[in-house]
């Protein structure tokens, strides 16, 4: 199936690692061509030579204020054009209720939803019709996550940002969706399963409750997260599309 992709333009944040990098991976290997963003630029710029011709890295932190026009200039600069944007950024500190301090929730909300705002706003106003904006967000969305109090708090919150900007956007053509990931292998779920007295036990408790009997792999994300953003995916916008093997207990 061809999904459109090639020489289309591609804005992908906290791509150096995670879910963020398997889209670009797979982007990039379907023709497109992809700004990767991180924090680290040494990090970064390791990224985008492993992708290839097809991907420049940028340094940028989602919390920047100018950070999302220097995206968007930079996907015109390199590539002369941009088509879209995916915002994903790292998860928030866990903890409960009582383990989050003012700081790390005002750090999370600069970095998770005022950041991601800026950079759809940014998006918004510089594609055209056939432009795409997808947010990497969570199953929290639904269903809050223990210990990730911070994260249940703002995903929902920017869930509702996405779909109120789909209604906003959709009389120019551009679509606006979002990706719910569950227990997808990554570094970020690992890094929670080991917070754990017995991370080995928490893992297969949580295969135990998914009903494919597994996690996720980060490539069959990037797969799923292209084809949203593709134009194979035309008619698809609003949508909050879970990725987590069926774990979601609702329709």
């Amino acid at each position: 199936m061809d999904l459109g992709l090639k020489d289309r333009v591609y804005v992908v944040t906290g791509a150096t690692r995670g879910l963020g990098n398997a889209t670009a991976r797979e982007l990039v290997s379907d023709g497109a061509k992809v700004i990767v963003t991180g924090r680290d630029e040494k990090t970064v710029l390791a990224a985008a030579t492993a992708l290839g011709p097809g991907a420049v890295g940028v340094a940028a932190d989602n919390a920047d204020p100018a950070a999302a026009e220097e995206l968007v200039k930079a996907a015109r600069m390199h590539f002369g054009r941009f088509d879209g944007i995916l915002i994903s950024v790292g998860g928030p500190p866990p903890g409960f209720l009582a383990d989050n301090t003012d700081e790390q929730w005002t750090a999370a909300f600069e970095s998770v939803f005022l950041g991601a705002v800026r950079l759809a706003r940014t998006a918004a106003a510089e594609l055209g019709e056939g432009g795409v904006i997808g947010f990497v967000l969570s199953t929290s969305v639904y269903e809050p996550i223990p210990g990730l109090t911070i994260s249940n708090g703002l995903r929902p919150g920017l869930a509702g940002f996405a779909k109120s900007l789909a209604d906003e956007l959709g009389p120019r053509g551009i679509r606006v969706l979002g990706l719910l990931p569950a227990r997808i292998d990554t570094d970020r779920v690992r890094e929670l399963d080991g917070l754990s007295a017995d991370p080995e036990a928490t893992r297969a408790a949580n295969e135990s409750r998914i009903p494919l009997r597994r996690y996720g792999t980060p490539e069959e994300f990037g797969r799923t997260a292209a084809f949203l953003l593709s134009p194979a995916a035309s008619y698809l916008t609003g949508i909050m599309l879970p990725v987590d093997g069926g774990v979601r207990s609702g329709f």
